[in-house]
């Protein structure tokens, strides 16, 4: 249990066009290259003030996070010693990363001795396979650049019981058209990636999770607009 991280057994990874089980190095190598440029890992600071600021507006506390596809753990780690929870989990099926983040972490000076801190590298459709019926919830997941390599059926799997997982969800996914800006602008092409509309995540996200803010989902499941923390119903979708 070195720096209080607990790593799990490793689940068998499969070859890189099977993104959703875990990417071989060379795919690390093509799509993150250059991290320091790339939304969630140069601007980790920055999204998870914005977070922060956000909670602390409505005085609500966050004691346990889950990052679903860690890649990393550049944001993870942010997320750790800006909010100091008291449980906090990381999960990632791919071996490069994975070995890269529990080589390096230290916990947070911020984060109390006590606090648990556990990775385990493992996908999300399985983590929530192997998870559906316990009874683990967390204040606030994390996924970011995950949904773009699932099925649709993974997707129409993980999301019911998701909602059940995690109360607030910090979601990004990027749609066809931006996959195509990226292609234009940033001579940037993730060939493991799946195009979809934004109408298409729209209408699966919303049975579970409704939209709070920028990137900020929460859960049908804990919430709805008679009691939910956060006020300013009118931004909600």
């Amino acid at each position: 249990m070195q720096n209080r991280l607990i790593m799990k057994k490793k689940i068998k990874q499969s070859k890189a066009s099977k993104g959703h089980k875990g990417f071989s190095e060379d795919y690390w190598q093509h799509c993150y290259s250059e991290p320091q440029t790339m939304d969630c890992i140069g601007n980790s600071y920055a999204h998870t003030h914005y977070l922060k600021n956000l909670f602390d507006m409505e005085f609500i506390e966050i004691k346990s996070v889950i990052d679903l596809g860690m890649g990393l753990g550049l944001f993870f780690e942010e997320i750790l010693k800006t909010f100091a929870p008291k449980t906090a989990v990381g999960i990632e099926p791919s071996d490069y990363p994975y070995k890269q983040f529990t080589k390096r972490f230290k916990l947070p000076e911020s984060m109390s001795t006590r606090s648990l801190v556990s990775a385990q590298q493992i996908d999300l459709s399985a983590w929530i396979k192997k998870n559906k019926t316990d009874k683990t919830t967390f204040d606030l997941g994390i996924c970011t650049s995950v949904f773009q390599y699932l099925t649709d059926a993974e997707i129409d799997f993980v999301l019911p019981i998701l909602k059940q997982k995690v109360k607030y969800l910090y979601f990004t996914v990027p749609t066809d058209k931006e996959l195509k800006r990226g292609i234009i602008e940033n001579k940037f092409r993730d060939p493991w990636a799946k195009g979809r509309s934004r109408k298409w995540y729209y209408e699966k996200l919303s049975k579970h999770f409704t939209f709070v803010s920028s990137r900020l989902l929460e859960s049908k499941y804990y919430f709805d607009e008679s009691d939910t923390f956060f006020t300013n119903l009118l931004y909600r979708f």
